[in-house]
Order: structure tokens, then C-alpha cells, then sequence
């Protein structure tokens, strides 16, 4: 049996849980640090080499001497070690690094805990947590129960894709099959934020299931919803389930996450804070929250240099400031969004969202069609039920001329996240889809959506003008010319053509047809 947990001078390293505590306090770790600190520990008997730990903790990945050097000395600063007093990491001479420090495995100062003891509440870990507790069969055939497993499971396995999520293990949550539970008791004992639970009943042929997420601290109801279907296709609604619930509740815990942080002290933040905080700051649309959340993501990385999602959010805020013409040195710009992609490409190879926003910035900024498409590909390939990844896809499919392709595309963006508080995004990405196919009532349509949600995105104005001036409605169309050169008086045609990144000709030149007919100045 392999030692899930550590204990040396007054530290406990828990690696199931992915923790390390001095007494009764956690120690904030960035997930290579954690990884690095616990090859050390399990390889004390002996000196590991450079090599060694560059395959354990980076699988193979080339990094540079100052990034291992930067994480074996954040592992001895939380240790409160040091390169000179080398108490617990001691650094052998061209061979490598050794753990000093005297390791038990048992606790042995702990008394032991009494049979009848209820569970020990655990602390939560540094990133959102959530377990999904058994689905519940509410029709009392027990045939049913493996259709309600088969729901739970399919929903765990769906979030686990999240790098976001810390999602508990079925066989843990699963252990409340059958039990009238306290979510506020579920939330202490496996040390989560989130449950989510519901239900499955079913009628003849056909099924209702419900679900809801709930806080684990406050026991407040954070998202409900119900879904019926027919039972032709088992496997085909269970798909359709899981991808609805995902799609649902990943936003809800994306938004109570950066709430959270947002109320937390500044002296007090880690790289995971400063990442939430980065989201909520771009989540307000405007220049100024652009560069403060550029500011904290360029932070997080550089409290945690292997978290890879930063490097795709930095990326994401260099494409917003070229969509509302926000950019300050373009060449400047464009080269540091190469940068940060071949980051990601290195430390986020199973960062979905990274790889989503890292793939699409080389294609609208740096016109990397083919390096940019793949890496959006890679994303969804991790994880289908990212709504991110699928607009992304979307947008650059517009870019390659794949206009069909594109709607089916984002047409599953609005399908798994309806409530998205993006949908201006996928709103005006199909606009544009339609737009170019010709229809352009569809486009007018779309268009107005994206508005709706959002009256100053420079996209949806765009849109909005061409889809107008194609179906003969002229004012309308030079309102929204108007407000684009209100938001960026610089915006003409002859350099437009440096803005949309069309690979085809002839999609370029039906905008810039459709912007001469709406009265952009030349």
C-alpha cells in the first residue's frame, strides 16, 4: 500500500488530498511545487537528479534552469528552509537533491480516533470543489438505479475535465447512496464547496431528471433545472444530461469563485486568487479592467509559473483590446501572444481553456491559421463540454471559411451554456456565420441578440452595421457605424483589413461591401 500522507518536523503533506499543513494552518502550494515537494518526500532514500525530476514533475518537458530553480526554492521557502541552512532539501553537488528531514507516515502524537467518532471535517483545497452525490431513483424500480448511476458518473467524469475543479472521486461520494444527508455535513466531511444532487423518475417510456447545485458552506441553492426525455436512447440522453448540466453549472461555480476571491484580502492572495480575480476584472468589459486583469494574470504566473491558464486568459485580454481597438504597439502585442502560446503549449497540454483562447489569439491577432485551429482542437479534444472552447471553434472556423461548420459549432456553445454571461460572443460569431452564407435576416437577428447582452461589443456593432445594410435597413445600419466610431474613432475601411483576420479574399470583400453601404468612412 502506497503512503498517501507525510509527516516530518511540525508538517503534514497529504497527497490524496493534495495539501500541505503546518499544524493547523494550509500552506498555499502551486501544483508543480506540490508535485516537486512530494517526489522528494517519496524518494528520500535517495539523491534524485535533475533528470528525475523533470520527467516526475514536467513528464519530459524541456524547462529552463531558472523555472526548476524558481520551484525547488518555493518548496523550501514554505518549508521555511533556505539554500544555506538546506534543513529539509539538501542540494548535492552536480548529482542532485535529497529530502533530509526525518519523515514518518503514522501520526504518531494523534490519539487514536474512537469507532464511533463522526468523520473529520476537511479543510477545502485551492481551487473550486464540488462532489456529486448519488442520483436518486425516484420511481422504485431498481432496474432504474443503473440509468441514475449512470447520470452521476457520466456528470463526474464531465467535470474532472475542468482544471478548474477539484471533483471528488465516485467512490467517495457515492458512499451517501441511499442517506438523508446535510449538504452543509457532505460539504465538511469531503472537504467541498459545491454538491450538486438530483434525481431520476420515470414514467412509461419516458424519463424526468432533476438536478441542483448547492453551496456546501451556506447550504444556499445556486442552479436547479429538470430535463425529460425518451428512454429510446438511453445513452443519447444521458449524453444530453451530462452536457446540460455541465454546461449549466460550470459558470455558476465560476462565478461564485471569483465573488469569493474578490472579498479576500490582497496581502493574502495566491496564484489561483489573482487568476479569479483577473476573471472578474475582464468580466466588466471595459479598458480599464482589461489592463488590470492583464496585470493579475501576468501575476499568477508569476506566483505559479506551471499554471497554465493564466497564460491563456493574459492571451484573451490582448484579443479584446484588438476588437475594441484598444492596442497600444501591435508588433509588441502580437509577439507576446506567440509567447504565451508556446507557454501553454508546454505547461497546459491538459489546460482546455488555455489551449481554447491561446489557439484563438493566434488566429485573430497573429493570423496563425493552422498552428492556432490545432491548438483550439486539442481543447475540445480534452474537454467537450467547454462552451469556451466551442465559440472559439466557431470564430475560427468563420476566419478558415468554414461558415457552415461554424454554426453547428456554435450552436453547441449556446446549447451547453444558454445562460452563458458571454453570449454576445457565440450571438455575434453566428451572426457573422449567417452573414456570410447570405442570410442575412438570420444575421440581423443574431445580431440584435448579441447587442442586447451587451451594447458596446465592437463585434456585435460590426454585425449589427453589415447585417443592416444588406437587408436595406440603412439608418439602422449607420447608427451602429456611429457607435463603433464613438468607441474607436480611428475605425475605417482602408484599414479593416488588418482587423478581421479572413483568410479568404472574398470574405473580406463582402464586409468591406457591406461597410461601404453602411456608411464607414473610407
Amino acid at each position: 500500500m502506497v503512503d498517501s500522507c507525510f509527516y516530518f518536523d511540525d508538517f503534514a503533506l497529504d497527497t490524496d488530498r493534495r495539501e500541505l499543513r503546518r499544524g493547523d494552518e494550509r500552506v498555499a502550494l502551486g501544483p508543480q511545487v506540490f508535485d516537486l515537494l512530494a517526489y522528494l518526500v517519496r524518494n528520500r532514500d535517495r539523491v534524485v537528479s535533475k533528470d528525475d525530476i523533470l520527467e516526475a514533475v514536467w513528464k519530459g518537458r524541456i524547462v529552463s534552469e531558472s523555472t526548476l530553480t524558481s520551484h525547488i526554492n518555493a518548496v523550501r521557502k514554505a518549508l521555511g528552509d533556505s539554500g544555506e541552512a538546506q534543513r529539509f532539501v539538501r542540494t548535492m553537488q552536480r548529482k542532485g537533491l535529497r529530502f533530509v528531514g526525518e519523515v514518518r507516515t503514522e501520526e504518531v502524537a494523534a490519539a487514536p480516533t474512537p469507532p464511533a467518532a463522526a468523520p473529520r471535517a476537511l479543510s477545502l483545497p485551492d481551487r473550486p470543489s464540488i462532489a456529486v452525490l448519488p442520483f436518486q431513483n425516484m420511481g422504485g424500480n431498481v432496474e432504474d438505479d443503473y440509468f441514475a448511476d449512470g447520470i452521476a458518473e457520466d456528470i463526474i467524469t464531465a467535470l474532472s475535465r475542468f482544471k478548474s475543479l477539484f471533483v471528488i472521486a465516485r467512490n467517495s461520494s457515492f458512499t451517501y447512496r441511499g442517506r438523508t444527508v446535510d449538504i452543509k455535513q457532505v460539504g465538511r466531511e469531503l472537504g467541498v464547496r459545491y454538491v450538486l444532487e438530483g434525481s431520476v423518475r420515470r414514467a412509461g417510456g419516458r424519463v424526468r431528471i432533476t438536478g441542483q447545485l448547492i453551496d456546501g458552506d451556506s447550504g444556499a441553492h445556486l442552479w436547479a433545472d429538470r430535463f425529460d426525455g425518451s428512454l429510446e436512447d438511453v445513452f443519447d440522453l444521458q449524453d444530453r444530461v451530462t452536457a446540460s448540466v455541465v454546461g449549466a453549472i460550470a459558470p455558476k461555480i465560476d462565478q461564485a469563485e471569483r465573488e469569493r476571491a474578490k472579498r479576500k484580502p490582497a496581502e493574502s492572495l495566491d496564484a489561483y486568487d489573482c487568476f479569479l480575480r483577473g476573471m472578474a476584472n475582464h468580466y466588466e468589459h471595459t479598458k480599464e479592467s482589461c489592463e488590470e486583469a492583464l496585470r493579475l494574470f501576468y501575476r499568477a504566473i508569476e506566483l505559479d509559473p506551471g499554471f497554465a491558464t493564466p497564460y491563456g486568459m493574459a492571451a484573451r485580454c490582448y484579443a479584446d483590446r484588438k476588437s475594441m481597438g484598444w492596442i497600444v504597439d501591435p508588433d509588441a502585442e502580437s509577439a507576446e501572444i506567440r509567447r504565451l502560446a508556446h507557454r501553454v503549449s508546454f505547461v497546459g497540454r491538459d489546460d482546455a481553456l488555455a489551449l481554447s483562447w491561446a489557439g484563438f489569439s493566434l488566429v485573430w491577432i497573429c493570423r496563425e491559421y493552422d498552428s492556432g485551429a490545432a491548438l483550439v482542437e486539442q481543447a475540445l479534444a480534452i474537454n467537450r463540454n467547454l462552451a469556451a472552447g466551442w465559440i472559439n471553434r466557431g470564430f475560427v472556423s468563420i476566419y478558415l471559411g468554414q461558415h457552415e461548420a461554424a454554426v453547428e459549432q456554435l450552436l453547441s456553445a449556446v446549447r451547453l451554456s444558454p445562460m452563458d454571461p458571454e453570449l454576445h460572443r457565440p450571438a455575434t460569431a453566428l451572426a457573422f456565420a449567417h452573414l456570410l452564407q447570405g442570410r442575412h435576416d438570420e444575421a440581423s437577428d443574431w445580431a440584435a441578440r448579441a447587442l442586447a447582452h451587451r451594447s458596446d461589443w465592437m463585434a456585435a456593432l460590426w454585425a449589427s452595421a453589415l447585417a443592416n445594410a444588406f437587408t436595406g435597413n440603412v439608418d439602422d445600419a449607420r447608427k451602429s457605424v456611429a457607435r463603433m466610431r464613438q468607441l474607436n474613432p480611428k475605425l475605417h475601411i482602408a484599414g479593416f483589413h488588418d482587423v478581421i483576420p479572413f483568410r479568404r479574399p472574398q470574405d473580406t470583400a463582402r464586409v468591406m461591401e457591406g461597410f461601404r453601404l453602411a456608411g464607414l468612412p473610407e
